[in-house]
């Protein structure tokens, strides 16, 4: 059964979700980045981008913030697209790690594998892989087209936030030494840390958020631009990624609750795939004890189960446009 749901329909549950969570209160701002810790906290945005390209929203959908793990998806579609799926199965993996996005443990466990390239070991392991190899430069150059191709407008770097992050990031510093030391490193080790770190410095909205989202959900065509990023036959790939693993230690919990797969930064982002359907974000600092923004979290929930759409079930959901 195919439920068919009306545009008026989706900006109601949008409206209804951040009505009802705007005055949440629950968490904090990641304070372990001097940056993030600053962001004012009661901002909150919420974006639909349909496969027309219509944006429904509500909130502050525009406001600049830091990407942070987000970005770990885009590079992971980046790095499908010019070495192929199984290449990155080999060299990186898919698998969940159960463990925290940051576990040195984790590697170990894996046998010197990185496991998957949205935690933060195989997401500077994918930076290690963007083509063209030894060249700093235009390896970023790639990593920031890639978004900006998938989001359907630029990213900006924040330099604040990439000078907070460089400051603070010891423990990836950890995992790229150790990754190097299993020969899980393809770049220069620290070229590959320091792309990884500007990757979660760039600066993104809700709006183009939820765009990258739509762009996953329509095989790899952006809505907005028409342009084919990808490879339409790596959607499907990409799409598991984030299923598996985009809520970390936490995602079954959050495929079971909202029927949506996620990716979540501790910038206060989350990007929702919903294949075929839409693509959703969400922003607001407070973050869980995972790293997870709390309003976000309860406006994707709210807005998938009031429209009756889940990934598993036969209600995937097809829009009507009046």
């Amino acid at each position: 059964m195919i439920t068919k749901i009306s545009v008026s329909k989706i900006q109601q549950a949008v409206n209804e979700a951040y009505n009802k969570f705007k005055d949440n209160k629950d968490g904090k701002n990641a304070d372990y980045i001097p940056f993030l810790a600053n962001v004012p906290s009661d901002l909150f945005g919420i974006s639909v981008c349909l496969p027309n390209g219509q944006l429904i929203e509500i909130g502050d959908t525009k406001y600049v913030f830091g990407i942070e793990s987000v970005s770990k998806v885009h590079t992971a579609a980046l790095v499908m697209n010019q070495w192929g799926a199984e290449e990155l199965l080999n060299k990186i993996g898919a698998d969940a790690t159960g463990l925290p996005f940051n576990s040195i443990f984790a590697i170990l466990l894996e046998n010197d594998h990185p496991s998957t390239p949205l935690v933060n070991a195989g997401a500077i392991t994918a930076c290690s892989m963007v083509k063209p190899v030894g060249d700093s430069a235009k390896k970023w150059e790639a990593i920031v087209n890639n978004i900006t191709q998938l989001a359907g407008s630029a990213p900006k770097l924040l330099d604040e936030l990439y000078k907070s992050e460089t400051a603070t990031n010891f423990n990836n510093k950890s995992i790229t030494w150790l990754l190097k030391n299993y020969n899980r490193i393809y770049d220069d080790p620290d070229m590959s840390l320091d792309l990884y770190t500007r990757q979660c410095s760039l600066g993104i909205t809700a709006s183009q958020l939820a765009v990258c989202g739509a762009t996953l959900a329509n095989d790899g065509l952006n809505p907005v631009t028409k342009t084919q990023v990808f490879d339409p036959t790596l959607a499907s790939k990409i799409v598991s990624l984030i299923a598996t693993v985009g809520f970390y230690e936490h995602t079954g919990d959050w495929l079971y609750t909202s029927g949506i797969p996620a990716k979540t930064g501790v910038g206060g982002g989350v990007m929702g795939v919903l294949p075929g359907v839409f693509g959703i974000a969400a922003f607001a600092p407070p973050l869980d004890g995972s790293g997870n923004s709390v309003r976000a979290q309860l406006a994707i929930k709210y807005i998938m189960n009031s429209l009756g759409l889940n990934i598993f079930g036969k209600n995937r959901g097809e829009i009507v446009f009046e």
